[in-house]
């Protein structure tokens, strides 16, 4: 089973990233757990993203597009990073999401989401 893990923007996250000793702790901390996961042969890809104020959005409305710049609202619907896994079920991955060191300098939230399968069409 495939699965998104997504980490949830937070105010601090959407300020973009800078070098302290406590960040950089957290990085350490957070490419320790990686290595877990791609020692295990769960990783498939992780990235951190900038901050909404770096992106765009397109907005379809018809044959129309409308191009929306960053930073956006509502900073608790956007994501901050994302790993892909390959697991044998959800409860592994709850398992997995429940060791992450907490990717934020505060309170945060990590979704999973399923991938769709090839199985899931036919």
């Amino acid at each position: 089973m495939r699965v998104m893990v997504l980490v949830k923007a937070t105010e601090d996250s959407e300020k973009g990233f800078f070098p302290t000793p406590e960040t950089n702790a957290m990085m350490e901390a957070m490419g320790r757990f990686n290595d877990e996961l791609r020692d295990a042969g769960i990783l498939r890809d992780a990235d951190g993203l900038k901050p909404s104020s770096a992106g765009k959005r397109v907005a379809f409305d018809g044959p129309g597009r409308t191009v929306i710049d960053g930073p956006f609202a509502e900073t608790r619907e956007l994501v901050a990073g994302y790993w892909l896994w390959d697991v044998k079920d959800m409860d592994e991955a709850v398992a997995w999401v429940k060791r992450c060191p907490n990717p934020m300098p505060g309170p945060s939230e990590i979704e999973i989401r399923p991938l769709y399968e090839m199985d899931d069409w036919q």
